[in-house]
C-alpha cells in the first residue's frame, strides 16, 4: 500500500518541487521510497508521484512512478492474482524485469487496455499515462477500500490518495462545499463522489476516469457495479451446497490476502466475521497466525476475553494491547490531519491504536470489515425484516394520519416518555418511517443524525440535498428484495464512505497496510446470488456465515452480544472534552465562521450539558467538524 499524487497543468506552473511536496505531504502511507516524475507534453505538463510501502518485491525494480514503453504508472494498492496474471502475459510473449504487481498492471494494460480491470482480484488506485495517445486513465477499485481524490479548475487537474497532498500545491482553491457539510453533519462522513471543497472530488469505486489532454475534456465509466451482483435470479440450491460452496469462494478470497513478501497479521476480535477469517487461514498452515486485539478497559472496550478464547481453540500466535482512556483521547486531536474532511465515526480511535499496535509486529494486517453489508450483519436488517411488512400493510392513509397527528403533538408532549433516553430522535425517526416505510427511507431515516428540517435551520445557507447512493435503486423488480436492496445501499455508502475509509487513515497513519478479504468481489457476486432466508433465517443474521464459523469454532465459544468499537462519546463530551465543546462550539467561533446558526449551536450545547444525552452524536460532529476548519481553514 502507498500513497500517490500527481497533475495535469495546462498552465505549466506545477514545478518538480511542488510534485514533490504534495507527495511527501503523505509520506506516512509509504515512508520507503520516494519517487517524482514531469512529463512535458505537447498541452500540458504532467507530474506523477509515489510514496512506497514495499510490500511485494522489495527490490528497487518495484519502484515508482514505473514505466514499460509509452507507458507510465503511478499505484496505490495490492493485486493479488498478479502472479496468474503474470504466467499469462509471458504465455503471449511479455517479458518482465522485477517481481511487482505493478509491472504486471502495465503490462496487462498493454495488452488488454482498460478491460485488464475485470481480470484483477485486489484493492487499486491508480493513473496510467499512456504518452502515446496522450491520455491517462485514473482507475479506482470496486468496493472504494483505496481512496481517490481529485481536483479540477482553472486548468488544473490534481490528484491523490489523500485530500491533505492538496493543501501543498500553491493553486488549490480552498472553498468549502456547504451541502457537503450538510451531508456530513447526516451520515457523519462526505458521500461519495462529493467532498468537503468545491471542485473537489473522489472517483466513485468501481469507476474510471480518462482523461484526454489535448481536448482538456475526461469521461467517467462505470465498470463494476453492486446491483449488477444482485439483478440476477437467485441459487436455487440446497443450504448445505451454498454452504460448501460459500466456504470454498472464502478461502480463496482469505488465502489471496495473504500474499506478501512481509509479515502478515490478523486483527482477531473474537467475533463471527474475523474468527472466520482466522479459522479459515489456521485451517492449512503450520505456522501460527499472528491476530491482534485491543483493549481499552477503562472505557469499557474490551473484547480481550472472547479473541483470546477463539485465539487458544485455534492456536494462533496472539497479541493482546491494554490501552488507556488516556491514550484514546490523547488522539482526537490527530483525526483531522488524518482523515482529511470531516469525520464522524468515533470508532477511528480504537481503530487507529489497534493499527499503531500492530504496526510494531507487522507490515500487512487482515480486517474484517464487510462481512455485515454482505452477510446481512446489521440490525437495520433485521427491524427491516421483522417490522418493514407490518408498517407496508397499514393503509397509507392512516399511516399518514398517524404521522400528521404526530407533527402536531411534538415528543415533549408525550408524558413519561419524553423523559427516556434518545426518545425525540425515535420519535421523529419513527414518524419518518410511518410516512415511507420502504427500505430505501429506512436506510435514510436511520443514516442520519441531523434531518432535513434540521439541516434546514442549523446552516445560515439554503442547503441542497446531496444526490448520494442512499436515493438509488439498481435493482430490478423481478430481483427486488428489502433486504437486497438495503445490502447495496450499505455496500455502496456505509461500507465505502465510512468504513473502509475510517481503516485505511488509520492503517496508513502508521504505514500498515490494512487487507479487507470480505470485499473480494466474487463473494459478492457469489452472496447476492444466494436466497435471502439463507442469510437472514428466522431471525439470525449473518445465518450462513455463523453455520460455516460453527464447523471451525464451538458455538458457545462464539455466541455473545456483538459489541463493535464504540467509545463511550457521551461521557467524554460532559467530561473530558468538555472545554473543547465549549470553546468550538461557542457562540462566538460558529459566528465568526458564518456557516451555523449559533442560536441553534447553542440550544444543543446547553441541551447536552443539561442531561439530553441524545445529543451526544450531534455535539461530536459538530466538534469533528470544527476541529476540521481550524486545521485545515485557518
Amino acid at each position: 500500500m502507498c500513497g500517490i499524487a500527481g497533475f495535469i497543468d495546462y498552465n505549466r506552473e506545477s514545478t518538480q518541487e511542488i510534485l514533490a511536496n504534495i507527495t511527501m505531504e503523505m509520506r506516512h502511507r509509504g515512508p520507503n521510497a520516494s519517487g517524482c516524475n514531469t512529463f512535458e507534453s505537447n498541452a500540458a505538463k504532467i507530474g506523477f508521484g509515489h510514496q512506497r510501502l514495499s510490500i511485494i518485491d522489495l527490490s528497487e525494480s518495484g519502484s515508482q512512478p514505473m514505466q514499460f514503453g509509452h507507458l507510465w504508472i503511478t499505484f496505490n494498492g495490492e493485486i493479488y492474482n498478479y502472479e496468474n496474471i503474470r504466467k499469462e502475459l509471458i504465455s503471449d510473449g511479455h517479458s518482465f524485469i522485477g517481481s511487482s504487481d505493478t509491472e504486471v498492471i502495465l503490462h496487462a494494460f498493454a495488452q488488454w487496455g482498460i478491460a485488464c480491470v475485470n481480470r484483477f482480484i485486489g484493492m487499486f488506485a491508480f493513473a496510467i499515462y499512456d504518452q502515446k495517445t496522450e491520455t491517462i486513465h485514473f482507475v479506482r477499485d470496486r468496493v472504494g477500500i483505496k481512496p481517490f481524490f481529485y481536483y479540477w479548475h482553472d486548468g488544473l487537474f490534481l490528484f491523490a490518495s489523500e485530500l491533505k497532498a492538496f493543501h501543498k500545491h500553491p493553486k488549490f482553491k480552498k472553498a468549502i462545499n456547504f451541502d457537503a457539510v450538510a451531508a456530513f453533519m447526516q451520515h457523519g462522513n462526505v458521500p461519495t463522489p462529493y467532498c468537503i471543497f468545491d471542485y473537489t472530488y473522489k472517483l466513485q469505486p468501481g469507476h474510471f476516469i480518462k482523461f484526454d489532454i489535448n481536448n482538456r475534456a475526461f469521461e467517467i465509466k462505470k465498470y463494476w457495479d453492486v446491483y449488477h451482483t444482485y439483478n440476477k435470479p437467485k441459487l436455487d440450491i440446497s443450504f448445505q451446497e451454498a454452504e460448501t460452496e460459500t466456504k470454498s469462494v472464502l478461502k480463496s478470497a482469505f488465502q489471496y490476502r495473504m500474499v506478501s513478501d512481509v509479515p502478515v497479521g490478523v486483527f482477531l476480535s473474537g467475533g463471527y466475521d474475523s474468527s472466520c477469517v482466522t479459522a479459515i487461514l489456521q485451517e492449512d498452515r503450520v505456522e501460527k497466525l499472528k491476530t491482534f486485539t485491543i483493549a481499552v478497559p477503562d472505557i469499557g472496550l474490551n473484547e480481550s476475553e472472547y479473541a483470546k478464547s477463539i485465539s487458544n481453540y485455534l492456536g494462533t500466535e496472539h497479541y493482546e494491547y491494554n490501552c488507556t482512556r488516556k491514550d484514546a483521547l490523547e488522539l482526537i486531536s490527530d483525526l483531522p490531519y488524518y482523515y482529511d474532511e470531516p469525520f464522524g465515526d468515533q470508532s477511528a480511535i480504537p481503530t487507529m491504536l489497534l493499527c499503531k499496535m500492530a504496526s510494531e509486529e507487522v507490515t500487512v494486517a487482515l480486517s474484517a470489515d464487510a462481512g455485515d453489508e454482505v452477510f446481512a450483519g446489521y440490525s437495520r436488517y433485521g427491524f427491516m425484516m421483522k417490522h418493514g411488512s407490518t408498517l407496508n400493510r397499514i393503509p397509507p392513509l392512516v399511516r399518514r394520519g398517524i404521522s400528521g397527528m404526530m407533527n402536531v403533538i411534538s415528543a415533549d408532549h408525550i408524558p413519561v416518555m419524553r423523559n427516556r433516553y434518545n426518545f425525540h430522535n425515535r420519535y421523529e425517526k419513527f414518524k419518518s418511517l410511518l410516512k415511507d416505510p420502504s427500505a430505501k427511507n429506512v436506510m435514510l431515516s436511520l443514516s442520519q443524525q441531523f434531518d432535513e428540517n434540521e439541516i434546514s435551520v442549523l446552516f445560515y445557507k439554503n442547503i441542497k440535498s446531496l444526490e448520494t447512493a442512499y436515493l438509488n435503486n439498481g435493482l430490478f423488480q423481478e430481483f427486488y428484495t428489502p433486504l437486497a436492496h438495503m445490502m447495496a445501499i450499505d455496500y455502496q455508502t456505509f461500507l465505502s464512505d465510512d468504513v473502509l475509509q475510517k481503516v485505511d487513515r488509520a492503517s496508513m497513519a502508521y504505514s500498515l497496510e490494512s487487507r479487507e478479504p470480505f470485499t473480494d468481489h466474487r463473494i459478492i457476486e457469489w452472496a447476492a446470488q444466494l436466497p435471502d432466508k439463507y442469510k437472514y433465517h428466522n431471525g439470525e443474521k449473518k445465518y450462513i456465515l455463523k453455520e460455516i464459523v460453527h464447523k471451525y469454532v464451538p458455538k458457545e465459544l462464539m455466541d455473545r452480544p456483538k459489541m463493535g468499537f464504540q467509545i463511550p462519546i457521551e461521557n467524554w463530551l460532559a467530561t473530558d472534552l468538555k472545554k473543547q465543546v465549549l470553546y468550538y462550539l461557542s457562540d462566538e467561533e460558529i459566528a465568526k465562521q458564518g456557516i451555523f446558526n449559533p442560536n441553534v449551536v447553542r440550544k444543543l450545547r446547553e441541551g447536552f450539558l443539561s442531561g439530553k444525552k441524545e445529543y451526544a452524536l450531534k455535539i461530536w460532529y459538530l466538534l469533528m467538524f470544527q476541529m476540521w476548519y481550524e486545521k485545515w481553514m485557518n
